[in-house]
């Protein structure tokens, strides 16, 4: 029988589960991390965990925190567990489940943010780290830059005593520490956005300057926003997940994580007031954060967009599935090697194509159970930063465009809400209904798709994109999309 997790259990799990060496009362909340879902868990969490096991740096516990309804579920389960995460890592035929206890509290939860800026008052805490999500950043997807018109952002400016979003509760917390003398934290962003700390400290200087503009420049000269690149597939829990972690491992846990074995973590060394030894742990620190964020955001991120809608429109559920279909990995091969690739800058000491075989190896990994849904969700924020990057890449080099274009027409095909089959697709993104309308009047008319200007930007101004887009929307309504794959494989499509 499964036993329940918490500390009073750990000593009597299985002899194969891996726990701490090291003791809860020994740690120290150093990190306030905001945003505990399953990524930081299976990533800085296990990290911190390495660390701690190895006896180092124990004053780098994380605290964490949440400003959005789902964080309240989340903060309930851990409690629950006295604040442990089983990880359990999906290696082929040699699955592994460790329990990490790097967590060592919860900021509770409220209808506003003013315990996370109370807590911010310790100067223990020299560190606030992120996963918010790409659209959690309020940016402008047209332009890349931060958008102070955000309804988010302009309530949190005139609430700043009782904030609701990350960004105020980051200014209210910096203003404190202003106010009463104590050094400000380093703001870490773990989140897949190109340059994601210069974007961390435009939204936060960004607010900060509503406020009090000498604020503003505080915030531009005194805290530290390190660039930072992540990399680890975790798909989300559900039933599937408890169920097998019961059945092998002999743990009840309220919300565990499965991962795959591989992880990276590329970190600019840019903090205010120390931080953890993480290179002991196989952190790479270097100031060419830029280069490994570009490479995995075009190549894996890219490549996940590429994989989920046609997978999708197919009616694939699991991503070990697509990538077993012969048209659906033979379009992710040639957009990768064919257009994405050639437009990725040299990353020191990586051959990108060896790269890309290694992640096409954990795309097929059918351990995972990473799903279809979950890579086609939020495409309005993702297509902007994953893909229409390397599309106007290759069209100022004069580049084929045709995958690309075909991408993009796979992504709105799939935004009308149906399969190739007829069966509908729920569309699990914040701009849902206007992306479905755009979708569906765009089935007569392609443009109308490419109207989404916030979205598309420039790409939808160049002439070679519009007819490609025209042409590949038009064969996908007309033909479907395996004959629209195979015609692109083929060399039919442009």
């Amino acid at each position: 029988m499964a036993q329940s997790l918490n500390l009073e259990t750990l000593s009597s799990l299985a002899p194969s589960v891996s726990r701490p060496t090291y003791a809860r009362e020994q740690l120290r909340a150093g990190i306030l991390h905001v945003g505990v879902g399953n990524f930081h868990r299976a990533h800085q969490a296990v990290y911190l965990d390495d660390l701690f096991n190895a006896g180092k740096d124990l004053d780098w516990a994380l605290l964490g925190a949440g400003v959005r309804p789902g964080d309240k579920a989340m903060r309930a389960a851990l409690e629950r567990q006295d604040w442990l995460t089983t990880v359990v890592e999906l290696e082929p035929g040699a699955n592994s489940a460790r329990v990490c206890a790097s967590m060592v509290g919860f900021v509770p939860v409220g209808d506003d943010a003013r315990a996370i800026v109370e807590a911010l008052d310790d100067p223990a805490i020299r560190v606030v780290s992120l996963t918010v999500t790409e659209g959690g950043y309020c940016i402008d997807p047209a332009t890349g830059a931060f958008n102070p018109e955000h309804p988010e952002i302009q309530y949190d400016a005139a609430h700043l005593d009782a904030p609701r979003g990350v960004f105020g509760v980051l200014v209210a917390a910096l203003k404190r520490r202003r106010e009463r003398g104590i050094t400000p934290f380093t703001v870490m962003s773990c989140d897949n956005i190109p340059h994601n700390g210069q974007v961390t400290r435009d939204a936060v200087a960004g607010t900060a300057e509503l406020i009090d503009p000498g604020l503003a420049a505080y915030v531009r000269e005194q805290v530290a926003f390190p660039n930072s690149m992540v990399d680890r597939i975790t798909p989300a829990t559900t039933d599937r997940e408890r169920a097998i972690l019961a059945e092998r491992f002999g743990i009840k846990d309220n919300w565990p994580v499965f991962c795959e074995p591989f992880r990276q973590w590329v970190l600019e060394d840019n903090f205010l007031a120390g931080r953890p030894a993480l290179e002991e742990v196989g952190v790479t620190f270097t100031p060419h954060v830029a280069a490994f964020e570009l490479m995995k955001l075009r190549i894996l991120n890219g490549g996940h967009a590429a994989i989920a809608y046609p997978a999708a429109l197919l009616g694939i559920h699991f991503v070990h599935d697509g990538m077993a279909d012969p048209l659906v990995r033979g379009f992710l091969d040639k957009l990768e090697t064919s257009e994405i690739i050639p437009c990725v800058p040299r990353v020191p000491g990586v051959d990108l194509h060896v790269y890309y075989e290694l992640i096409a190896n954990r795309f097929a990994n059918p351990d995972i159970g990473d799903t279809i849904p979950r890579l086609a969700q939020d495409g309005s924020n993702r297509q902007p930063k994953f893909i229409l990057p390397s599309t106007r890449d290759r069209l100022k080099a004069g580049g084929d465009i045709t995958g690309l274009a075909l991408e993009s027409a796979l992504w709105c095909r799939y935004c009308a809400g149906s399969t190739d089959a007829g069966e509908p697709i729920p569309v699990d993104d914040p701009n849902a209904s206007r992306l479905m309308a755009a979708a569906r009047a765009a089935k007569d008319d392609p443009g109308a798709f490419l109207g989404l200007r916030d979205i598309f930007g420039d790409v939808a101004d160049a002439p070679a994109f519009r007819a490609a887009f025209d042409t590949a929307l038009r064969a996908l309504w007309r033909d479907g999309v395996r004959a629209t794959l195979q015609r692109y494989l083929d060399g039919g499509l442009a």
